[in-house]
């Protein structure tokens, strides 16, 4: 028996899945060769299109560059919260949101190339993106410090432990996700060492550490 046909994709469904695949394909080549060497034509190869089809949904290759980070941005918030679920209180939103983030840096290793060389490769979305990110962490630590699971701040100091953390994450992944194969899984006891230091800061007991369901 025949089997039916596949409904053919609409314009608007085909525009979506070939922007997709161009930002997917640049995601890639970024992440292998930077933003310097990441052309035009090693993305649409990559992507399996022609080379005019790139125009018909980036001005230039810049505005790929200033569309990229938020859109891996968007995945890697996606990720996370999935990941954190419905956590309530702060140590435990913080302990599955470092392990989420590092498990969507293994899965994505382009990800960290992107983020860094974006400073100067697309310095505008960097700077949304970073102020975005920033603003996302402070007010999860403004809302904590709120519950009284933050002790010993005053309200401006939270910006500093904002940035304390977010700091974190970048030089634990330099020293202990950063293989020369690409990331590698961070190891348990490390995610448990930089939660006991983040507990000890902000006034809870080590006996208070322990995870929560």
């Amino acid at each position: 028996m025949r089997k039916p046909a596949k409904p053919r994709k609409t314009r608007a469904e085909k525009a979506t899945e070939n922007r997709q695949k161009l930002l997917r394909a640049a995601a890639d080549i970024v992440g292998a060769y930077g933003y310097t060497d990441a052309s035009v034509a090693r993305i649409v190869e990559r992507a399996g299109l022609a080379q005019g089809t790139f125009y018909l949904y980036f001005e230039s290759r810049q505005d790929l560059f200033d569309q990229l980070l938020p859109e891996v941005g968007r995945e890697a918030l996606t990720y996370i919260r999935e990941q954190v679920g419905d956590a309530a209180d702060f140590v435990t939103i913080e302990r599955r949101g470092l392990q989420a983030f590092f498990a969507y840096a293994v899965k994505n290793p382009s990800y960290f190339r992107i983020f860094t060389e974006a400073e100067s490769a697309s310095p505008r979305a960097y700077q949304k993106y970073t102020s975005d990110r920033t603003g996302r962490f402070l007010d999860s630590i403004t809302a904590a410090w709120r519950r009284g699971e933050v002790k010993g701040y005053s309200e401006r100091e939270l910006g500093v432990l904002t940035q304390v953390m977010l700091a974190s994450r970048t030089y634990l992944y330099q020293h202990y996700a950063k293989g020369p194969d690409g990331p590698v899984p961070v190891a348990d006891w490390v995610i448990a060492a930089y939660m006991k230091f983040l507990a000890r800061g902000i006034g809870m007991r080590d006996e208070e550490l322990e995870p929560k369901r």
